[in-house]
């Protein structure tokens, strides 16, 4: 992974003592005090000081990089930011709250696909479409995530051979059973007959 690049926001006492410090830090810091901040591959993350708030407020809300708030204040409800640091803090603590939300951002990210006009999300092993979700299965998830991958009509069998293995208790009745429950789910919450798809070929989205 390359060297985390995070962008800083704060009073100068807060700026300068970082600077004295970023030999320490295993993050590159960016001390400019951009007023733009139009390219979210460009920083890994914002730390703002809680001073700075206001100040960055509009760049705060029109980016999607990780916000972090600095604040000596008991704070815990800030739609904002994504974590916090409590100050005063230690080098240690900042550099592994620093590691710790981008590990964090990896893992939900591999973790959720989009699906047509649904997200997947494999944590929680829901199929969510705007406030709405339902709960999968293992094997359910697995077939969705097979339909997505293949881009393509799959036959009973070969879900059979790709999902199930060949194991002994499965059959294509398995794949057929498995399907139509999937879909009477999907109907019966989201009113979509139309998620799972077939042809003369097989399955498909």
């Amino acid at each position: 992974m390359h060297k985390l690049n995070v962008l800083i926001f704060g009073p100068k006492n807060f700026i300068s003592t970082l600077d004295e410090i970023k030999n320490y830090l295993k993050f590159d810091l960016n001390i400019n005090q951009e007023t733009n901040v139009n390219n979210d591959n460009k920083f890994d993350i914002i730390l703002c000081h809680e001073e700075n708030i206001k100040e960055f407020q509009s760049i705060l809300n029109g980016t999607s990089c990780l916000k972090i708030l600095a604040t000596g204040k008991d704070t815990r409800n800030n739609n904002i930011f994504d974590y916090v640091l409590k100050l005063p803090t230690s080098i240690e603590d900042l550099n592994k709250l620093i590691e710790n939300a981008i590990v964090k951002k990896q893992y939900i990210k591999n973790s959720s696909i989009e699906i047509k006009s649904y997200l997947l999300n494999k944590n929680e092993k829901k199929l969510i479409k705007e406030k709405k979700f339902i709960v999968l299965t293992e094997k359910e998830i697995h077939l969705l995530e097979l339909f997505l991958l293949k881009k393509k009509a799959i036959s009973k069998n070969q879900i059979l051979s790709l999902v199930w293995q060949y194991s002994a208790e499965a059959d294509t009745h398995t794949v057929e059973t498995h399907i139509y429950r999937l879909r009477k789910k999907i109907s019966e919450k989201f009113s979509d007959d139309n998620f799972i798809l077939n042809n003369k070929e097989g399955y498909f989205l």
